[in-house]
């Protein structure tokens, strides 16, 4: 195999799948299924025949290429901030003025409250996004929530593979526009698609992420399950976190049994379960989409008894139109907020991507296959850094490919097949069944 990216197949056997799901929503053959492979995540299982020699998945792959403007256009003159965490309409801090909806989420339940008041005020038919797996607790399933009950039962993070684009074809034969939520990545492939398909893009009624810092794969979860010594099949419920700001992870048993851990605790094991593609990520802070947001943790810091709120992040101006009449309506408490609020709320992950061009530098010394990445202004972060740190960011790296084998393909076609350690997560025949039933409704 050569070292360049010419299909989807090559993204996937690199590393560089974010799990998505597009791929499968795009094929007009039915010849993607999506498989969760349990140290890795959701990745797509290929028809040899049919996709031997077909590209057109490349064009809306978020493994393969972003651009950074697709959502907000190019801009002409930057702004310093800009450069570090994109384009903004607006900076806000704020939370679900819903006590139980704040309560219940991660960090002040923006996104629920905005996704309850396009159900209720906006007249969607559903918002297109991801909850736990009764089936399998410690996965995820891709979810259409219609009711408010709906969008309670999928509150808080769920640090799990999740595939949200692999039911986009819902949202295409909606006979309403709908919303959708889900990881930069999963935003940014959304956007994507939707240049190439009118009927998407005309049902897209706004498109929703959150602060992202990598998707541990389940083995992650699942060994936090062993750790607080239970079985898989003692568990009827996994939560990431929430029910308190930051919350903590928690696995619910038979009965009342309940079991957990910190939050800190709980995420510095998980984020040893991230793949290759979130360690070289540009878009942790969600630049393509209508609006982004995240844990406001420098308010945590002042106040840790806060209930949770967020940094949020309006890119669009559909983004600011749909805020503004969610606060008029009760729905969402806010008030204005700056460059550096942002700053003070998530340095980790601007400091993650700071140090991105180094990684991918490194990665190209080694001939290693890099994402395309457009617009992101990459190199103007990175200079910001000590040259000390610079030149360890890179020999970090060095090592890594060394050690981990980055420089060559991960994934071979043998784990692309359902086994012990995989688990058929969509399949063409699921999903025309789910398109079928949910016309009836």
């Amino acid at each position: 195999m050569g070292r360049a990216i010419k299909t989807i197949q090559d993204v996937v056997k690199w590393g560089l799948c974010t799990g998505c799901g597009a791929c499968f929503s795009a094929c007009t053959e039915g010849a993607v299924s999506l498989v969760d492979i349990e140290s890795v995540g959701i990745r797509p299982r290929f028809d040899t025949q049919s996709c031997a020699a077909c590209t057109s998945c490349l064009t809306i792959c978020p493994g393969y290429q972003l651009d950074a403007s697709l959502a907000t256009g190019p801009i002409a003159q930057r702004r310093d901030a800009e450069h570090e965490f994109g384009g903004v309409l607006e900076v806000w801090e704020g939370y679900a003025a819903d006590p139980k909806v704040r309560f219940k989420a991660s960090s002040g339940g923006i996104l629920s409250a905005l996704a309850l008041y396009c159900l209720e005020r906006e007249n969607a038919a559903f918002v297109l996004h991801s909850g736990m797996d009764r089936n399998s607790p410690w996965t995820n399933k891709t979810v259409r929530s219609r009711t408010r009950e709906d969008i309670l039962a999928c509150t808080g993070s769920r640090y799990a593979p999740a595939s949200p684009c692999d039911d986009l074809k819902a949202i295409e034969n909606s006979d309403r526009p709908c919303v959708f939520v889900g990881k930069p990545c999963d935003a940014a492939a959304v956007m994507m698609m939707r240049t190439t398909r009118p009927q998407l893009d005309r049902k897209l009624g706004l498109v929703l992420t959150f602060f992202c810092a990598g998707t541990p794969s389940t083995r992650g979860t699942l060994e936090l399950i062993k750790l607080l010594d239970m079985e898989p099949s003692q568990v009827s419920a996994v939560q990431y976190r929430g029910e308190g700001w930051p919350g903590s992870f928690r696995v619910r048993g038979d009965g009342a049994t309940e079991k957990s851990i910190s939050y800190d605790e709980s995420w510095g094991r998980l984020t040893k379960h991230r793949p290759l593609r979130c360690n070289i990520c540009p878009d942790g802070l969600g630049r393509i989409s209508d609006i982004a947001c995240g844990d406001a943790w420098e308010q945590h810091k002042r106040n840790p008894e806060d209930q949770g709120r967020s940094i949020i992040l309006v890119r669009t101006k559909r983004g600011q139109e749909v805020l503004r009449r969610a606060a008029a309506a009760g729905y969402v408490q806010i008030e204005p907020a700056t460059a550096s609020s942002v700053f003070e709320a998530q340095p980790n992950l601007l400091h993650r991507r700071r140090e991105l061009f180094g990684r991918l530098l490194a990665m190209k010394l080694t001939l290693t296959p890099t994402p395309q990445f457009t617009g992101f202004s990459l190199f103007h972060s990175w200079i910001r850094l000590p040259l000390s740190e610079r030149l360890r960011t890179i020999a970090s790296t060095l090592r890594r490919i060394r050690l981990r084998g980055w420089w060559q393909p991960r994934i071979g076609d043998e784990q692309l097949h359902p086994s012990m350690t995989t688990r058929i997560v969509r399949s063409y025949a699921q999903s025309e069944v789910l398109l079928k039933t949910d016309s009836v409704r």
